[in-house]
């Protein structure tokens, strides 16, 4: 991806394009329209795999943006228009432009993150590719984030640092005020030998002599600062600390701990201490025969810094609590959705696996995705999901060739609004779907990742209805509709898929990643 090459469409200034995202009514579906692209492909530009983005990540304010990609790069954008946002209003009218606009963004930095290792004891390769990247804490007006491939995690500082330039400098010391010379320059006197020292002992070098008055223009040199280069110096490196691939990292809201997770270990760590790290989460049997679930994701609460949730793929999530043990056996609590009898089948397990859990802002509510479904869990119901939203459904009778390309096996990310009353997630052919999530919402929107997001979608006069709190204790599903395809789902095309999204933390704007380039959207 060049992140550079950007490209923004900027609506005129009507009145329903500058709806800001906290006057939505709850019930009114989002009108989605496209806001800029980075690093957009040409007609029949081959992509290269090192440029393709393999995470997203805002960080809590909303100002910045990360990707990381499979070359082991990490991009950084920071948001333009906000210092928008103080001018008075009798400013904005002058200007002619919307009191408030959609986020807009633009390049600010790249550093390699990390580079190809090789594991020699192991004989294993290491990629170079970035699984995730958290962002921490800011500090002196610094950037601090967090990013990880398969085995090393490394902290980052992002810092604006001023280049100075010498402006003025100090005269030829040869030529002194009174027109004398120095002697250092034509003094032939012979340096004492080793060990010796000079009988001149006044504390001065003997061979430099300066006039009574001085050198009148002997001045101190005078730096300016000619410009500003952002630097980006890794902090410390967490290593040797995860057998199997890091599938994420995750944030204490104490501003000072952090996880780390693979398929059978979370691992929780100190910014300040990379020397070691303590095991709270173990799922490796004795014997490895007996294993039958794998962890697959991990999230720390918002704002409960002993809380944390992870997932398996059997499609079960644990919720556990620090304070009762060191090491996390047991979990306080389990969200699971006990499949119906009679349902099981070769692809069951498959289809289950959790591929992303993530928090509501609040921490009231948890999304999880798996391959077919995304599902919205209630902290305080164990019961059942409170919806269920069908994303994949359309391709339940084409599992059998989902799992000969290997695509069944692909992980998709999802997301949640700021203020908890939307989730989305990605599909294949590049496309991402909105779902409403307050209760009785019908709303399902399916998007494409290009310039043209309302290209694929059509009207869906079956979209079913559903009840207030009724329906939200049972469990709503919905959106199972055809995405613009035959019964079959025959055109969509399985090797162009939307892994990767993330929604702004305060309005309703979504950056997502179709291969190298960065879209983003807002309402």
């Amino acid at each position: 991806m060049n992140p550079r090459d950007s490209d923004d469409d900027r609506p005129a200034a009507a009145a329903a394009d500058s709806a800001a995202p906290q006057q939505q009514h709850p019930h009114q579906p989002l009108e989605w329209r496209f806001a800029q692209v980075f690093g957009e492909r040409a007609a029949g530009e081959d992509v290269q795999e090192v440029d393709i983005i393999s995470a997203i990540e805002f960080d809590k304010s909303g100002d910045h943006l990360a990707t990381g990609d499979r070359g082991g790069r990490v991009v950084l954008f920071e948001r333009t228009d906000a210092r928008d946002q103080h001018a008075n209003r009798s400013e904005l009218e002058r200007q002619d432009v919307p009191i408030t606009r959609h986020p807009e963004f633009r390049y600010k930095t790249e550093f390699q993150s990390h580079e190809p290792e090789f594991d020699y004891l192991k004989s294993l390769e290491i990629e170079e590719k970035i699984n995730k990247i958290k962002w921490c804490q800011l500090a002196n007006n610094a950037l601090f984030l967090l990013s990880t491939n398969d085995k090393t995690i490394k902290y980052w500082k992002v810092q604006e640092k001023k280049i100075k330039q010498v402006s003025v400098m100090t005269l030829d010391t040869s030529t002194v005020g009174n027109g004398a010379t120095s002697r250092a320059s034509t003094s032939t006197s012979v340096p004492p030998p080793n060990g010796g020292c000079s009988e001149k002992s006044d504390g001065l070098n003997g061979d430099l002599l300066f006039p009574p008055g001085g050198y009148p223009s002997l001045r101190l040199p005078v730096t300016t600062s000619q410009d500003v280069n952002l630097a980006a110096r890794c902090r410390r490196v967490y290593a040797h600390a995860h057998d199997y691939h890091i599938n994420s990292i995750s944030n204490n809201s104490d501003g000072e701990t952090f996880i780390s997770a693979d398929d059978l270990r979370i691992n929780l760590w100190n910014l300040e201490i990379n020397s070691q790290s303590f095991n709270i989460v173990d799922v490796k049997p004795t014997n490895m025969e007996d294993l039958t679930e794998v962890i697959t994701c991990a999230e720390f609460h918002p704002t409960h810094c002993n809380t944390l949730a992870y997932s398996s793929s059997k499609g079960s999530i644990r919720l556990i609590d620090l304070r009762q043990s060191a090491l996390c056996d047991n979990h306080s609590k389990i969200f699971e959705e006990h499949e119906a009898p009679g349902a099981r089948s070769f692809f069951t397990e498959i289809i289950a696996s959790i591929s992303d859990v993530k928090f509501s802002r609040d921490g009231r509510y948890l999304l999880s995705r798996d391959y077919m479904t995304l599902k919205l869990w209630d902290l305080n119901m164990d019961s059942g999901p409170v919806s269920t939203f069908q994303v994949h459904e359309h391709l339940r009778p084409r599992l059998c060739d989902l799992y000969e390309n290997d695509s069944i096996f692909d992980k998709f990310e999802c997301c949640l609004s700021g203020d908890g009353r939307h989730v989305a997630t990605g599909s294949y052919g590049n496309l991402f779907r909105v779902f409403g999530s307050t209760p009785g919402s019908t709303e399902v929107t399916t998007l494409e990742a290009s310039r043209n997001p309302m290209r694929r979608q059509m009207a869906n006069p079956n979209r079913p209805t559903r009840g207030t709190m009724t329906s939200m204790a049972h469990g709503v599903r919905r959106g199972g509709e055809n995405l613009g395809v035959d019964a079959n789902g025959n055109s969509l095309d399985f090797s162009t898929k939307l892994l990767h999204l993330a929604w702004h933390p305060t309005e309703n704007s979504i950056a997502c990643a179709a291969a190298n380039s960065l879209y983003m959207y807002y309402a």
